[in-house]
């Protein structure tokens, strides 16, 4: 059971205190309110991380440090009355009301209205009035106010609650409209008619819905500005609208969709799941085109750099090396080896044929330090001396990625003794895999990854399997800046005007900054430093689906088996799209194609993220996390069925095997 108290106090001490916030009635209130009042019972064990998290009618509770910095810059105190915009779960109202002598909250949403004033009756604040109407006009009966906070961001200031303000009052509210989130902004009356602001920083926040907010259909209200032929519709519909239709990924006309992006230095396409069909014939259609008509000579994936080294000699007409392993047999074997990668490879080697080395297209793994082969020496060392050490082991390793929180493991406070009694063995077996590995890596780089980069990475295996043993934003960050990295060498080992297609999951793909795993976990991915290093030139394309089927385990090293995807929450980013009505389509998100959509879809909202585990029984909590789509990606893939991958094996040989085949059994 979760240690609410104790999570309280972490969430004070190590979230919002060591961030900077000093006022201590903000800290102290913040201690006593239990945040798990205010989120839905399933979500109740993720209460007090450091992010927002959704509760109904596609809003969410504020992230903990942007309620703290918020009453901070209010300036609350003991006899002062104070405006909230946007009650949400009714937290905020909650911890206000430890420290203001009145709160008045008003809710656009009955339903979120009623569910907050449940939960502040249960905790006897009685100086909170709650009531449900258009926020962004105030409450000028009960005005002026102290301070007026707004949950919400809106395209301008609302006049009405700068009116509101007693002289001397703060206004805290998210202003922007540029289509990257908004600043918060805190906005002093200093007299009748003067008013002095103070910019406090970016944030992202859902839009402020009212008559001097925008409207439902994402135009702004105040300014009565229509964008587009937005006016009328609601998202779903803009959706619709804004959707490109796609044939079936086989159709010659699917890859033209995306020429658009045939003059990007690199283009990461994602998936939503390790073993969708339709998301890798997707990708190597794209791929295709992109190599055949655009120059593209790097196909970089996230996968081994051994494995992929064989692959690579295949389809480059190489010889195999003597004694090498046939590529990708250990767990999860079907997220490469599957008949849609081998279609793929063999369409790569005939395109190959002929053509010098310069002219030819690899393919290249970008997980140089052999992640899985690594994870399974960990395993298998455990197994052996503690088989309690390797269940928590292989629940960790399940949950790789930071969009898996499985129930079973999120939050753990302490390993069982058995994992800090084995760190040692561990790490060094991990290390001498990875030094054999590197070897076989330096003696089959074909040049660009020389001795001295290897012996960098050797240095630096400790560090890695150290921060991998334990998990952690660190050890992810390593991964995907060792990945980045990669990818940077092969571009400069293939030359000034090469150019690269990444095949990655959307969590690597998609900008880490717009999604929980950036604001509220510091952690970064491949597409972030994608964009800050090659700015316009990096194209990030994430893919997604409603329902179907999935090649997919229970448990890190458990046997594959095709499970049924459950239909997309409610309140995701997946249910909108399903109610656009386009079975199949390509969205194009980057800025001045879709604005009134793009506005609309900056708020964060859930997403669903399946690796190569999949539990559907706890999928909102395993699977789900919140990201801004408009400004994660540059574009969108919306496949609203979909099926599993054909896994290869003794039942199912790759579409050819010559004697060289990498995918030969």
């Amino acid at each position: 059971m979760t240690d609410f108290a104790r999570a309280r106090e972490r969430m004070v001490d190590a979230h919002i205190a060591r961030r900077g916030v000093r006022d201590r009635a903000v800290l102290e209130a913040m201690r006593t309110v239990p945040r798990e009042m205010f989120v839905e019972p399933s979500l109740r064990e993720f209460a007090y991380e450091d992010s927002p998290l959704p509760i109904g009618q596609g809003q969410t509770i504020s992230q903990p440090y942007i309620v703290a910095l918020m009453l901070e810059a209010a300036e609350l105190g003991p006899g002062g009355r104070v405006l909230e915009v946007g009650a949400g779960s009714g937290y905020a109202a909650a911890v206000m009301s430890r420290i203001a002598a009145r709160v008045y909250t008003i809710e656009r949403h009955a339903a979120l209205a009623e569910e907050a004033q449940r939960r502040l009756d249960t905790l006897g604040c009685g100086n909170v009035e709650l009531r449900v109407g258009d926020g962004s006009c105030g409450w000028p009966e009960v005005a002026p106010f102290d301070a007026i906070l707004v949950a919400a961001g809106a395209p301008e200031p609302p006049p009405a609650l700068r009116r509101q303000l007693a002289i001397g009052g703060r206004l805290i509210v998210p202003v922007g409209d540029d289509g990257f989130g908004q600043r918060l902004r805190k906005i002093v009356r200093a007299g009748e008619h003067e008013y002095e602001e103070e910019d406090l920083g970016g944030v992202a926040f859902v839009p402020l819905i009212g008559e001097q907010g925008y409207a439902e259909d994402g135009r702004r209200a105040a300014r009565h500005h229509v964008p587009g032929r937005a006016h009328g519709l609601d998202l779903p519909a803009l959706v619709a609208q804004a959707a490109e239709p796609l044939p079936d990924p086989e159709d010659p006309e699917f890859a033209l969709a995306f020429e658009r992006f045939a003059r990007a230095r690199v283009v990461l396409l994602g998936e939503s799941s390790h073993g969708t069909s339709e998301f890798y014939r997707a990708r190597a259609a794209i791929t295709r085109r992109l190599v055949e008509q655009h120059g593209f000579s790097i196909v970089a994936v996230e996968a081994d750099w051994p494995d992929a080294a064989a692959v690579n000699r295949y389809v480059r007409h190489l010889p195999p090396r003597a004694g090498a392993e046939r590529p990708f047999r250990r767990f999860p074997a079907w997220m490469w080896r599957n008949a849609e990668t081998a279609a793929l490879v063999e369409w790569l080697r005939a395109r190959n044929a002929g053509r010098a080395p310069h002219e030819q297209a690899g393919f290249y793994g970008l997980d140089l330090y052999n992640l899985h082969g690594s994870i399974a020496s960990v395993l298998g060392y455990l197994d052996r001396v503690d088989p309690e050490a390797a269940a928590v082991a292989r629940e960790r390793y399940g949950c790789l990625t930071p969009w898996q929180n499985a129930p079973a493991t999120y939050g753990r406070a302490a390993l069982s003794p058995g994992f800090a009694r084995c760190e040692d063995a561990v790490v060094r077996q991990c290390r001498e895999l990875l030094e054999r590995r590197l070897d076989y890596a330096a003696r089959d780089g074909e040049g660009f990854l020389d001795a001295a980069q290897n012996a960098r990475l050797i240095a630096s295996a400790e560090r890695y399997y150290r921060a991998m043993y334990y998990g952690g934003a660190e050890s992810w960050n390593l991964r995907d800046t060792h990945m980045f990295e990669t990818l940077e060498r092969l571009l400069a080992a293939h030359g000034p005007q090469s150019r690269a297609l990444v095949w990655a999951h959307n969590s690597h793909v998609g900008d880490a900054r717009h999604t929980e795993m950036g604001a509220a976990r510091e952690e970064l991915n491949i597409g972030q430093l994608c964009r800050e290093r090659f700015g316009d030139e990096a194209v990030l394309v994430g893919f997604g689906t409603h329902i179907g089927t999935v090649a997919a385990a229970s448990d890190w090293d458990g046997d594959m088996q095709i499970k049924r995807v459950r239909p997309s929450h409610r309140d995701s980013i997946e249910r909108l799209c399903h109610d656009a009505g386009v079975p199949r389509f390509l969205l194009d998100l980057r800025p001045g194609r879709h604005e009134a959509l793009r506005r609309r879809l900056l708020p964060l909202r859930l997403q669903r993220f399946v690796g190569v585990i999949y539990r559907p029984d706890t999928e909102l909590q395993s699977h789900y996390a919140t990201a801004s789509l408009a400004q994660q990606f540059d574009a969108y893939v919306w496949f609203d069925e979909t099926r599993a991958v054909a896994p290869l094996g003794p039942q199912h040989p790759a579409p050819s095997e010559p004697e060289t085949c990498p995918f030969a059994l």
